[in-house]
This record gives structure tokens, sequence and C-alpha cells, in this order.
């Protein structure tokens, strides 16, 4: 999820004086002065790698065997899905319920909060760097299959017998392998000394032979296909089903398309960090300071019914509490620098003056 960056500079900070910074619930239509962020609330995306594998005939396929003695080459096209990979990824979205807005008094150090484009509070005090502007990376240009009608003589483009050109091209394909095997045996006539002209000459006749053989056998064309599944943790803390599908004629579909075999999840809440006791919580009076999360844990299992495919534990943030940062942290001279991991909420780092 592509995020941007928004500084937010309260009020220039002051290295001598010792203050406090106001934080209260945020309230809709409230425009308090300060600045409104947001705890995030953990999504999992499974990001599934499939290959597309696409066969298409060639036009001598029914003399495959005949001539070359190549068996099993199929004459019918056909197209075939098979999952290579499967990542899971916890991700931060905003929690509209965990809204607070810190109201700065004059002289605060906690003077810079770094938030994304949806809120979530990304770190406290960190010094901005003009990010270096990122580089495209260079994209690979497939190089293109060789026409086989390129390496063929006139004899055998003039033929109106598709048995007799195959059998023709057949005999093209024996006379590059001799001549491959005279070049490597040393019996080859103006056989050149260089030898990056001699790979040249072995590359090219490699090239042809493929290129002919290809008009028997076939060619294959393989695609990666990545398709990004969500999944919301439960409410109740235990959720399953089906989180997606997979056919070997159409690729991942949706988790009620029957034409392909279903893919389970089981995520569980097992959080063992201690809980707050709700009742003392609702009597005490939250100390001020900035609020941040403690997130919990969940086990994710993802299986077919035939394995598991994925089996571990992941962060969640709304299975965790929140806990407040002392607003002694920020009463020194220098501003201590706090970074939170967007996805769960969590602290990264903190670096004390």
């Amino acid at each position: 999820m592509k995020k941007g960056i928004l500084f937010c500079s309260l009020m220039a900070a002051s290295m001598c004086a010792i203050a406090q910074s106001e934080v209260t619930d945020y309230t809709p239509g409230v425009n308090a002065e300060g600045v409104t962020y947001f705890l995030p609330r953990t999504i999992v995306e499974v990001t599934v790698e499939t290959v597309q594998e696409v066969y298409t005939p060639g036009e001598f396929s029914q003399y495959a065997n005949k001539y070359l003695r190549l068996s099993g080459v199929s004459q019918t096209p056909s197209t075939s899905w098979q999952v290579t990979a499967l990542t899971v990824t916890p991700v931060g979205v905003r929690d509209p319920e965990r809204g607070f807005t810190v109201k700065m008094r004059d002289k605060s150090l906690a003077s810079l909060m770094e938030l994304n484009d949806e809120g979530v509070l990304l770190s406290i005090n960190k010094v901005p760097t003009d990010e270096a502007p990122q580089l495209a990376e260079p994209v690979e240009t497939p190089v293109a299959a060789a026409n086989p009608k390129d390496f063929l003589n006139e004899e055998i483009l003039t033929t109106t017998s598709t048995a007799k050109m195959a059998e023709l091209v057949a005999k093209e394909i024996y006379t590059i392998r001799e001549s491959r095997n005279a070049i490597l045996r040393g019996q080859a006539d103006n056989v050149p000394k260089d030898g990056e002209a001699l790979r040249i000459i072995l590359r090219n006749l490699q090239e042809q032979e493929d290129a002919l053989v290809a008009m028997f056998k076939g060619t294959t064309k393989r695609t990666v296909h990545e398709t990004v599944v969500q999944l919301e943790p439960s409410k109740t803390g235990i959720g399953e089903g089906v989180l997606f599908r997979f056919s070997r004629k159409l690729g991942v579909v949706s988790a009620d398309d029957l034409s392909g075999t279903p893919y389970y999840y089981r995520m569980e809440n097992h959080t063992i960090l201690p809980q707050p006791d709700e009742k003392k919580a609702s009597k005490a009076k939250r100390p001020s300071g900035i609020v941040y999360c403690v997130p919990g844990k969940a086990t994710l299992r993802i299986s077919t019914a035939q394995s598991t495919v994925f089996d571990d534990e992941i962060p969640v943030a709304q299975y965790g509490h929140v806990d407040v940062l002392s607003t002694s942290l920020f009463q020194q001279q220098k501003a201590t620098r706090i970074t939170f991991d967007p996805a769960t909420g969590a602290i990264r780092h903190i670096t004390r003056p």
C-alpha cells in the first residue's frame, strides 16, 4: 500500500524549556487546536504468486514422433496455472475508533509529528531528510522468439505438402546438429580461432535448432501473476473460512467460485500480553501523553485439504491494547525521537538525547 508522508511541524522546539503536550480523544466535528492522529488497525494481505502456462501446438506436431522421435507431443492448445509462492504481510489502515488530538503548549519538545496520508502516527521528533529521487528500475525487454520460417530454404517454403515440409524441416534440424557436433569435435572447416566468435556461431546454431524443433514440439509461454487477497482479523478473536480458491484452468478465483480448490484460513487471537483491568481503567483517568498501541498476536494458518502452506504468528494491532508515553520523555533539553510500526502501531525505536 503506497502512502505519502506528512510532516506536521506544530511549533519550533525550545531546547531549554520544559513543557507538556495535552492529548485528548479525537471528537469528529470539533476543530481543536493541534494535530489529530490515528492508531492503525491491522489487516492481512496474502499475496498469491501464480504462473500461467499457455501451450500452443507446433505446425508439425502430428509428425513429431515420426521424424524426431518426440513422444507425448500434444496437438491441442491448453492453458494451465500453478501456485508458486504465498506471502503474508500485515499492513496498517487508519482505525477511526482510535483517534487522538495533540494540543501543543508553547515550547513543547514534542514538536514534530510524522503522519502518513491516512493520518496514522509514524514518528515523533524524527528529523526530516530530503529523500533521494527513486530511480526507475530497469525494465527487461523480453527477447522475441526467433521465427522458424526465417531459417527455411526455398525448397521447404515452396513445398505444398505439409508432410513433405515436416520431413524437410526435420532433415534441416539434423543438419544443424551435425554441423554443431563437427565444430565441437574440431572436425569442421574454417572454424574461427577467436573464442567469442565461436560462441556466437554455436549460439546461432542452437537458436536455429530450437526454432525449428518448436514447429514440432510447440511453444509454452509462462507468465507470472500476483493476486492480493485481504483478510480482516475477526473482532471475536477467531475467524475461519475459505480465503480464496484456485483453479488449474483459471488461476486464483473468488472464495465463492466453486470451480476452484479452496484455500482455507484460520486466524485466532493468541495475545499473551497482560490485559488492563477494564473496571479500574474506566475509573482511572488516563495519564496525559502520546497514546500508542501495544499490539497483540494471532496465529494464522492457511491450508488446502492436502497440506498447510502457511502457519505462523503475526502481530495484530486490534488484539492488543493502548498505552501512554510519559510526558517526561519530552521534557529534556533535546527531544526524544520515537518511530512506530505503521502496520501495528508498536514502538520500533526510541532514541534518547
